[in-house]
């Protein structure tokens, strides 16, 4: 009989959900009993997976933004978290832990230099966090192009995982890894999930006492094969989405063990398994939409009513990027420098790891004025905020008028203010022109109003 393998990855991400201005999360009526949904979901999720060691059992990534607030506010569950991990890195010198681009940003639909970006910042998340190097790394939402891969593979990585729509070849290695050979020379590997067996788990998971007939209905007749076969969903889905994943993943992980198919993570299975056969990546493709990249972009029938706001959104977005990035590299160059390379290190700022001026010194820059110093430092900061702006929740639910846009327009915001302080530059009027056009088919409000009712 082959040898079989099961994987298990969880997605683990929540947005930004800051006050770009105090640092706080607001309120979120919706998510009562609990203050917000990073609360509420740490409830129903993060913190039972973690009591129960399960974040040492399955492969997983925590995006940047759920690993802060956790750190900040629930940190009891963050450590344990940090501890699992170190844990399986320490005893089988591969660790369980994927990165993330940090802001979950949609790859294909960034800049180049922006993709760069948020794979280096997410690089450094994950180091900083874990203490040791990724060496795979989540592309947010599954969403590829042969730059992105490119990109990551330049920066290191060395596989991603991607759904079985998403790549064209012969798929007998099952979850692979499979090799992917890039335009310039570099190659990278995929891991293939079994998209049929993820959404029986994520949108059909059975109750506790019926897991061990859904393991003989459902990856039996998989594991006769051999090879791995990988589960790759929502880390949510496990005690947030449904109440009982959490005992649920727990029966998964024993059941399969006890037919004779081995819960292994992806970072040991790669060491143990390299690629022996080869797919081609199917660009400009997402998980969780099958009309390319339209549900990010232009809107599409993956959600309901008129999606017209999200092209005029990101419009808007994409105008005062080109407007914040003229203003910042023009500083940056009339001092002399290159202003992309120095936002990539800058996010040593906000990890905390170093404070401006000791960033300003650590790259050459003592020699600075005062105020030379703080205009450029402004001017970093507002592009950490502008980064904010494209998480990929800003544009994924159905309507405008909802929190993850809210907060796209409140970090907008937070950049042109640290502009303005920078420069005496007001870039709002043009913003607030762009987002008129983006409106709420639900309650008639336009992204200008809430532009306004942030500013007030």
């Amino acid at each position: 009989m082959n040898t079989s393998f099961f994987c298990i990855h969880g997605h683990f991400y929540q947005p930004p959900r800051t006050d770009p201005f105090t640092g706080r999360v607001p309120r979120e009526p919706d998510a009562a009993p609990y203050a917000n949904w990073n609360e509420r979901i740490t409830a129903e999720c993060y913190a039972p997976l973690a009591e129960r060691e399960l974040f040492g059992r399955i492969s997983f990534n925590l995006g940047a933004t759920l690993a802060r607030w956790l750190d900040e506010y629930a940190h009891d569950t963050y450590k344990r978290i940090i501890a699992q991990e170190g844990a399986v890195y320490r005893s089988q010198g591969a660790g369980n832990g994927l990165a993330q681009p940090v802001h979950h940003t949609i790859l294909p639909l960034a800049r180049r230099r922006d993709k760069i970006c948020q794979v280096r910042w997410g690089i450094a998340s994950f180091t900083h966090r874990f203490g040791h190097p990724p060496e795979g790394l989540w592309l947010p939402e599954m969403a590829v192009d042969l730059e992105a891969l490119e990109i990551i593979a330049a920066e290191g990585i060395r596989f991603t995982i991607l759904s079985d729509q998403q790549v064209r070849g012969d798929l007998e290695d099952g979850a692979g890894p499979y090799r992917v050979r890039l335009p310039h020379g570099r190659e990278i590997a995929v891991f293939v999930r079994d998209r049929a067996l993820s959404d029986a788990l994520a949108f059909q998971m059975p109750a506790p006492e019926d897991t061990e007939q859904w393991l003989r209905d459902q990856l039996e007749w998989r594991a006769r094969r051999g090879g791995l076969i990988l589960i790759a969903t929502d880390g949510e889905t496990f005690g947030h989405h449904h109440p009982q994943g959490v005992e649920v993943l727990e029966r998964l992980l024993a059941g399969a063990e006890s037919m004779g198919c081995r819960p292994v993570n992806l970072g040991w299975y790669f060491r143990e398994h390299p690629p022996r056969a080869e797919v081609k990546v199917v660009e400009n493709t997402a998980w969780s939409c099958e009309h390319n990249l339209n549900r990010w972009a232009l809107g599409c029938p993956c959600t309901p009513g008129d999606g017209r706001w999200k092209a005029a959104l990101r419009r808007a977005l994409d105008n005062l990027t080109c407007e914040l990035d003229e203003v910042y590299a023009c500083e940056a160059q009339r001092l002399g420098l290159s202003p992309w390379p120095l936002r990539d290190t800058y996010f040593d700022v906000i990890l905390g790891k170093v404070d401006g001026m000791t960033f300003l010194s650590g790259n050459g820059l003592s020699h600075l004025t005062t105020d030379q110093a703080r205009r450029l430092l402004w001017l970093l900061e507002a592009q950490f905020y502008r980064q904010r702006m494209f998480a990929s929740c800003t544009f994924f639910f159905e309507d405008l008028d909802r929190h993850e846009p809210r907060y796209a327009i409140a970090n907008a915001i937070r950049s042109l203010a640290l502009t303005r302080y920078a420069t005496g530059e007001d870039l709002t009027p043009g913003f607030r022109r762009d987002l008129r056009l983006a409106v709420s088919w639900r309650t008639g409000r336009s992204g200008a109003d809430i532009l306004h009712e942030l500013l007030r």
